[in-house]
């Protein structure tokens, strides 16, 4: 699966929370400043050739709405940061933030039993 850029994973975003939404009703969305209404339908044609998303003819204009989940994208993302930062070890990547972002003991717990759940 192909990597998104920061534009594109932001409209992805909207278009995951919509479901279906034509250019203006994603701008609308977007916070200000808004960019131009022809860079949002730019990205959403960038998406839909990389695959991430499709659209239907409504009236005159387009409806899109995404063909890629958000949940497989984002494992796809956090395998690559994984991977790519952290030598595949979910451990490692663990330690770092406990380091940088002083996750306390119980909050580290609270992952723990997630994931635990998860499991079964």
């Amino acid at each position: 699966m192909k990597q998104l850029t920061k534009a594109e994973e932001e409209v992805m975003q909207l278009l995951w929370y919509l479901e279906k939404a034509n250019v203006a009703a994603i701008l609308q969305e977007l916070p200000k400043p808004k960019p131009a209404y022809n860079t949002v339908s730019t990205i959403v044609r960038i998406l839909e050739d990389k695959g991430f998303v499709d659209h239907e003819k409504v009236g005159k204009g387009h409806v899109y709405f995404p063909l890629v989940k958000k949940e497989e994208y984002s494992n796809q993302s956090i395998s690559k940061l994984v991977d790519g930062y952290f030598q595949g070890s979910f451990k490692s990547m663990v330690s770092f933030f406990m380091k940088k972002n002083d996750i306390s003991l119980n909050e580290l717990e609270e992952i723990m039993q997630k994931i635990k759940k998860e499991e079964k």
